[in-house]
């Protein structure tokens, strides 16, 4: 009886080992087919042929496993091994850059360790896989872990002012706060103090929260998406007044609205001694009592300024406004933005200051015509198609300047047709004069900008060494020190030779500026092996993508024959969420991205086939896609460079954060920033906490205390990080995406200190949406 028993169970485990033979072939030969298509294509423009290599003996082994042949598991093992041998030549030791190379392989090796196989066969795999394990272990041992340092000390100081008044605390944008309570001793005791929530959105359009609150006298001043206006109680997150905007969405790409502006008239009391301006994504720009959210009635008509007032045409969502005014004296002075790429002469980029008690138009600076700082003459408006001013703008009172981060003209990525006008001011920071808006210097960041690189940075003003500066960050990932007296550099900047267009009539720059004197976070010049993918087969395609596509290193311009690969791409290197200063230190905090898109031109008959034609008010379009560029022989076709499950083809890290010393002018540290809990394929979180720095939108602040406090990241966290080091010291994580910039103030009535971060999510970026503004602080004392 004993020996049937034995025997069927012998029978049982035969059996049960052959069925896992079967599934581990059929596993097998689905990679090998899987891989085959991606491997060929990759192999057809010239790509690396391992993969072709890997398809062929994952084939190869699954015949072999099926007929439970005892080469197998040797055939697999040698392969292994040569995997490991290649994957480390091409990339070295590089812990997210192996993992595609190497993970898909382990995971099909692991059956041979499951018993099926005798010892004596097993051994070769055994070897293989037990070496190559070490790679997936390199992943998190080499990923950034941040441990707490000992502090410089708290560095508070009593006597600074509590208030954030402005939207870079400052009218310089330094994002500086010199308050102290939070620092790196108790930042660990944090905890969230209120949450307010807004409720949802009002229009249609695709909405975004990128607010940073101004906090004056223990209130704050913030706006929605939708352009509300909110006044809460600092202390509680409780309600004082709101103002609704009924804002006109019909045809805006994404609304948003970075933040208010304050003004105070001294000497005076009443209704709208104090007053906050915004503007509208209908384009008003709209003046409210800070004691009760009503219009002042005196500025403008009910309270707003009709922007769209000499424009001439204005379609509904080609102009509008998403960074606050700037206050300089007795002026309120706005840009505005225009919808990117969409027809010849589009809505003017005129820049205009307006008197913040009347409403009075002050000056106008129309890059067509600079000499003409009053409005147009009637049948006359501002030159259309000039370069726009989206970004938020910075003052120098003591100098009486105002300083305008310029975009590209229109349309973006075909200039022929460009005035000297549009190639004089675009993609610039131009130096205003406060009082009558005349040009004081213009300083280029690219020349004839054919890749969407305007300025989308607030220039950040601070001193370097007694010398007055300006910093300027840009989406190419340079960082331009200029002196802002005269716009001359402070850093060296040179000019060095890029690559040519190929297209018919357009004249790119020969030549464009670098900062060769500053730390640059465009990212290394990329190469096949740095394309990337979560397995070997979207790993592939990528691969092929990237050999497919025009790449002759930074600012290769668009063309007709095939794709152009950006590098860094329309959403930077460093976007609108600019630099911030630790002025006590001098140190710079700089977050950025490295994350690529495809641009090419498409003649206008194939444009018409495939109905290209510009935004109209029941459409709503993004950074991606094909825009018209009606009027010009061309159109254009926008794609950022992903995998075919969402993933970017580039290796990780896709954000970095890093400090920069400002008087050496040297690199301090840098580290990748944010985990991939909410990335991965199709959208969906991996919940993995692995540190591989993740896309970022929005800015950091620092303080006086030696802490620096970003959300910004794909994953929903904001952080406090020890500026001195670059270590992360605390993360609270947020109900949404937190992609703006903080901010932090101190209550007069309480003495306590907060910190503030609206998280609602940003449909581009494609993180979790909602409507909440969060107050951080350390735990009351009983």
């Amino acid at each position: 009886m004993l020996q049937v028993t034995a025997g069927g169970t012998a029978a049982a485990s035969r059996w049960a080992s052959i069925g896992i033979s079967r599934i581990h072939a059929l596993l097998l030969a689905i990679f090998g087919l899987a891989l085959a298509g991606p491997a060929t294509a990759l192999a057809r423009v010239g790509g690396s042929p391992w993969y072709m290599l890997a398809a062929l003996v994952s084939l190869v082994t699954a015949v072999l496993v099926w007929r439970r042949s005892g080469r197998a598991p040797v055939v697999y093992g040698i392969f292994l091994l040569a995997t490991l041998i290649w994957s480390v030549w091409e990339v070295g030791f590089e812990p997210w850059a192996l993992l595609p190379r190497l993970g898909m392989p382990i995971i099909l090796g692991l059956p041979f360790l499951a018993g099926v196989w005798p010892r004596g066969r097993r051994g070769a795999v055994l070897a293989g896989v037990g070496v190559l394990l070490l790679g997936v272990v390199w992943v998190e041992a080499s990923a950034w872990r941040a441990e707490p340092s000992v502090p410089d000390g708290m560095g508070a100081s009593a006597a600074v002012s509590g208030d954030w008044r402005h939207y870079g605390n400052d009218a310089g944008g330094t994002r500086f706060s010199p308050l102290g309570q939070i620092g790196p001793m108790n930042v660990a005791a944090l905890e969230p103090a209120w949450t307010f929530r807004f409720g949802p959105s009002a229009v249609a359009a695709p909405v975004t929260l990128e607010t940073t609150p101004l906090a004056v006298a223990g209130r704050l001043f913030l706006c929605t998406g939708d352009n509300d206006v909110i006044a809460l109680d600092g202390d509680s997150g409780r309600q004082l007044w709101r103002f609704r905007a009924h804002a006109d969405g019909r045809g805006v790409p994404i609304a948003s609205c970075r933040g208010v502006a304050y003004h105070r008239q001294p000497n005076v009391a009443g209704p709208c001694a104090e007053r906050i301006l915004t503007a509208t994504m209908d384009a008003r720009l709209i003046a409210l009592d800070a004691s009760n959210g009503r219009p002042c009635a005196g500025f403008g008509i009910d309270g707003a300024v009709d922007l769209r007032a000499g424009l001439g045409r204005v379609d509904k969502g080609y102009y509008f406004v998403t960074s606050p005014p700037q206050i300089i004296g007795n002026r309120a002075v706005v840009g505005g933005w225009v919808v990117d790429g969409q027809y010849v002469g589009e809505p003017s980029g005129v820049v205009r200051a307006f008197d913040v008690h009347s409403g009075a138009l002050a000056w106008a600076f129309d890059a067509g015509r600079p000499d003409r700082r009053g409005p147009p003459q009637p049948g006359e408006q501002y030159t259309p198609g000039t370069p726009n001013s989206w970004a938020p703008m910075s003052v120098d009172e003591g100098l009486g300047m105002v300083y305008v981060p310029t975009g590209n003209a229109t349309p973006d990525y075909y200039g022929a047709s460009r005035r000297p006008f549009d190639d004089r001011f675009s993609s610039a920071v131009v130096a205003l004069d406060a009082a009558t808006g005349t040009v004081r210097w213009v300083f280029q960041t690219v020349h004839h900008d054919l890749w969407d690189y305007d300025v989308a940075s607030q220039p950040t003003l601070t001193d370097i060494n007694g010398v007055p500066a300006l910093i300027q960050p840009t989406k190419r990932g340079e960082i331009f020190v200029l002196d802002r007296r005269t716009g001359r550099p402070i850093a060296p900047v040179e000019e060095r030779a890029v690559p040519r267009s190929t297209v018919p009539g357009e004249r790119a720059a020969p030549t464009q500026p670098f900062s060769s004197g500053m730390p640059s976070f465009a990212g290394e010049t990329l190469t096949e092996a740095d394309m990337w993918g979560l397995t070997p087969i979207d790993q592939a395609l990528c691969r092929a993508a990237f050999r497919r596509a025009r790449y002759d290193g930074p600012l290769t311009p668009p063309g007709l024959d095939r794709p152009s690969l950006i590098y860094p791409g329309y959403g930077g290197g460093i976007n609108w969420g600019g630099v911030s200063i630790d002025v006590a230190r001098g140190i710079m905090i700089v977050n950025s991205n490295r994350v690529g898109n495809l641009v090419q031109l498409i003649t206008r008959d194939a444009a018409r086939r495939r109905g290209i034609v510009p935004l109209s008010v029941n459409s709503h379009g993004g950074a991606a896609g094909a825009v018209a560029q009606e009027g010009l022989p061309y159109a254009a076709d926008l794609k950022p460079l992903i995998s075919p499950i969402g993933v970017p083809c580039q290796k990780p890290p896709w954000g970095m954060i890093a400090a920069v010393d400002l008087q050496s002018r040297r690199l301090l540290w840098s580290r990748p920033l944010g985990t991939g809990r909410d990335s991965g394929p199709f959208g969906m979180g991996s919940q993995l906490p692995f540190t591989m720095g993740v896309p970022n939108t929005g800015g950091s602040i620092a303080t006086a205390s030696g802490l620096t406090f970003i959300g910004a990241t794909h994953d929903r966290y904001l952080r406090a990080i020890e500026t001195r080091t670059g270590c992360e010291l605390w993360r609270g994580r947020l109900p949404a995406g937190g992609q703006a910039t903080p901010m932090m103030f101190r209550s007069p009535r309480t003495g306590r200190e907060f910190v503030v971060i609206a998280a609602g999510g940003h449909p581009g970026l494609g993180t979790k949406g909602g409507d909440y503004v969060i107050a951080y602080a350390l735990p009351q004392r009983k």
